[in-house]
């Protein structure tokens, strides 16, 4: 999906999700994400409602308003099956199909209305598969029947609704098995994405080439940059420059989300050294290229 290049000058846009500054009021995070040189926040949605079938419109209109105010935007939306507790797009349970689709077309209407581009589908547990036999053929299944709805309904409302591949779950762990569902499912509104952490643990190949592969041939629409060990980008044990580089060179306009899990020193600091280490590395290519 195109998007505006990022006012701090990067060739993306780069966006911090929000969970990392949780312990701040979410004006606050705006005020935090756009002095640090983030373009966006990037929503759990577990940190501004407990239901987001129930949130009400005013609520919304204060969200986008807050980021307003800052020059940022709400890019859009991840973790996004934590909150209400009990969803699962893999639970046979009448009663559970029926509250995570109606929590996932709200979802859906929120991110629209928060001014959003893509919904990022992790929630491992929430997706976990039997582990063998009929039963495990219809929960796949279900989900599925989940992520072609959802794909529908965030088409029809211009959005992207993006399967996570994650290394901590037992459907889904990679970029070929999501573009195998996509292609199984066959519908609008759809696509995988990268997390680099993720990736950097289920993956046989090394990242950034599964990154570039699938930047190439359009599957992959949305970036999450992490170090495997799930610190800030910059504070693992890889180099990331390959992956930017990737980026750059395939001219990617889409929305780079910083999503560490641990925070060193903090949850400010880790936003504030990542934001220094992507810019320094989106620097560094376009210098690599010219010294040639």
């Amino acid at each position: 999906m195109s998007l505006t290049r990022s006012a701090a000058g990067l060739p993306f846009r780069l966006s911090l999700c929000n969970e990392v500054l949780r312990e701040h009021a979410f004006a606050d995070q705006c005020r935090l994400a756009a002095g640090l040189g983030y373009d966006g926040l990037e929503v759990a949605p577990f940190t501004v409602t407990p239901d987001p079938r129930e949130i009400r419109p005013g609520e919304v209109d204060r969200l986008r308003a807050a980021a307003e105010a800052e020059g940022i935007a709400i890019t859009g939306l991840h973790w996004l099956l934590v909150s209400p507790e009990g969803l699962s797009i893999t639970d046979p349970g009448p009663d559970v199909r029926r509250r995570t689709a109606e929590v996932m077309e709200a979802l859906v209407r929120l991110c629209r209305d928060l001014g959003g581009s893509v919904l990022v589908h992790g929630s491992p547990r929430q997706r976990w598969l039997p582990d063998e036999g009929p039963a495990r053929e219809e929960a796949r299944r279900l989900a599925l029947d989940h992520f072609a709805r959802a794909g529908e309904q965030a088409a029809g409302a211009g959005l992207l609704w993006c399967i996570e591949p994650l290394a901590e779950a037992n459907f889904i762990r990679t970029v070929a098995e999501a573009v195998g569902v996509l292609d199984e499912i066959g519908g609008p509104g759809l696509a995988t994405m990268l997390d680099a952490s993720a990736a950097g643990q289920a993956e046989s190949l090394p990242v950034a080439e599964v990154l570039d592969r699938g930047l190439a041939d359009g599957r992959i629409a949305h970036v999450q940059i992490n170090a495997v060990n799930r610190k800030a980008p910059g504070q693992g044990p890889e180099q990331l420059v390959d992956l930017v580089r990737v980026l750059v060179e395939r001219d990617y306009r889409g929305t780079v989300a910083v999503e560490p899990f641990v925070y060193e020193p903090d949850g400010l600091g880790s936003a504030a050294f990542s934001a220094g280490y992507v810019r320094g590395l989106s620097e560094l290519v376009p210098a690599e290229r010219n010294s040639k």
